[in-house]
C-alpha cells in the first residue's frame, strides 16, 4: 500500500461503457474488466511521489520532468505516451503549447498535466455525464483527435491571418512588418513540436500487436493523416509568410537604391554648378564683371543653363 495519498484531477473507471468516479484504491491500477483513468495535477505537491512510489520508473521520469517533447515509447507492458495541445486557458497564447504526460496499459490510462488540456477535459466532463470511451484504444483516439482538431482550428487561423497579411503587405501598409514578425514567431514556435507530435501519433497508430482494435487503429491513422496535414499547413503558412518579409526587404531595398541613384543624380547635375558659384563667389582683385550691373543675371542664366544641358544630357543617355 502507498504511502503517499493522491488528490486527482479525475479519477474514473469505465468497465463496458459504464463509468463508476473511484474515490480510493489509487495503487490497484488493474482492473478484472475495463480500465481506470487517474487525470493528475503535476502541480499539486501530492502527485509527484505518488506516480514515483507506483509507476514504472522510467514512466515515471516521462509524466514528472520539467521539459518534454511529444514521444510515444513502449516500456516493459505499458506506453509511454506524451503529446501537446495548444493553450486555450484564458490569457494565454496558443501557440504556447501545454503538455498532456500520459503511461498507458491495457487496463489503466494516467494523464498528467500542469496547466488545463481542453481535449482532456472534454473526457472528463463526459465521464461525469456517465458517458466514456469504452476501451483504452478508444480513449486514445478520442483524446488525439480532440488534441488535432483544436490544433486544426488555430492552424487554420493562421492562414487567415497570412491572407489578410498579404492583402495589407500588398497594399503598401508599411505598419504590417510588427504583425508580421509576430505571426511567423507564433507558426514556428507551433511546428517546433506539431511536427514531433506527427511522428508520436503516427507510432501510435502503427501499435498493430497490442491492445488496439482494428477500428481503433483506423481511428489512430486518421488522426495521424490529419496532424500531417496539419504540419504541411504550418510549413505552407510558414513559407508564406517568409516570402512576405523576402518581399518587404526587396521593396525597401529597391526605395533605399531609387533614391540613392535620385541623389547621386542630382549631386552630378549641381556639381558644376557648385563649382560656377564657388569660382564667382571668391572675393579677390580682377573678378570680371563686378562693374557691371547685369553680371549677375548673367551668371545666373549660365548656370541654369547649363543645369538644363546637364538634366537632357542624362535623360538622353538614359540614366534618368
Amino acid at each position: 500500500m502507498t504511502s503517499h495519498k493522491l488528490s486527482p484531477i479525475a479519477a474514473f473507471d469505465i468497465q463496458g461503457g459504464n463509468v463508476t468516479q473511484t474515490v480510493q484504491s489509487w495503487p490497484h491500477l488493474d482492473l478484472a474488466a475495463g480500465y481506470r483513468w487517474l487525470h493528475l495535477d503535476l502541480i499539486n505537491p501530492e502527485t509527484v511521489p505518488w506516480i514515483t512510489e507506483n509507476l514504472p520508473e522510467i514512466a515515471a521520469k516521462a509524466l514528472w520532468q520539467e521539459e518534454t517533447r511529444p514521444r510515444c515509447e513502449r516500456h516493459d507492458n505499458g506506453l509511454i505516451l506524451n503529446l501537446r495541445a495548444v493553450n486555450l486557458n484564458p490569457g494565454s497564447d496558443p501557440e504556447d503549447m501545454v503538455s498532456l504526460r500520459m503511461w498507458v496499459t491495457k487496463s489503466a490510462v494516467v494523464t498528467a498535466r500542469t496547466r488545463k488540456v481542453w481535449a482532456a477535459d472534454a473526457i472528463r466532463q463526459s465521464a461525469d455525464k456517465g458517458v466514456a470511451p469504452a476501451t483504452v484504444g478508444l480513449f486514445l483516439a478520442e483524446l488525439t483527435h480532440g488534441l488535432a482538431h483544436r490544433i486544426e482550428a488555430i492552424s487554420l487561423g493562421l492562414e487567415d491571418q497570412t491572407d489578410l497579411l498579404e492583402e495589407t503587405v500588398l497594399g503598401g501598409d508599411a505598419l504590417a512588418l510588427g504583425q508580421l514578425g509576430n505571426l511567423r514567431q507564433t507558426v514556428i514556435k507551433m511546428r517546433r513540436f506539431i511536427n514531433p507530435q506527427r511522428e508520436a501519433v503516427a507510432t501510435l497508430a502503427a501499435q498493430e500487436n497490442w491492445i488496439f482494435s482494428a477500428d481503433e487503429l483506423a481511428q489512430l491513422r486518421e488522426t495521424s493523416n490529419k496532424t500531417r496535414r496539419i504540419v504541411e499547413e504550418l510549413d505552407a503558412t510558414r513559407d508564406r509568410l517568409a516570402a512576405l518579409q523576402e518581399f518587404i526587404d526587396a521593396e525597401r531595398t529597391h526605395a533605399l537604391s531609387r533614391n540613392s541613384y535620385i541623389l547621386s543624380v542630382v549631386a552630378a547635375i549641381f556639381l558644376p554648378l557648385g563649382f560656377l558659384t564657388g569660382l564667382f563667389g571668391i572675393n579677390v582683385a580682377g573678378m570680371p564683371g563686378t562693374a557691371e550691373p547685369l553680371a549677375f543675371w548673367f551668371v545666373t542664366g549660365g548656370s541654369a543653363i547649363a543645369g538644363i544641358a546637364l538634366f537632357l544630357i542624362f535623360k538622353l543617355s538614359k540614366w534618368l
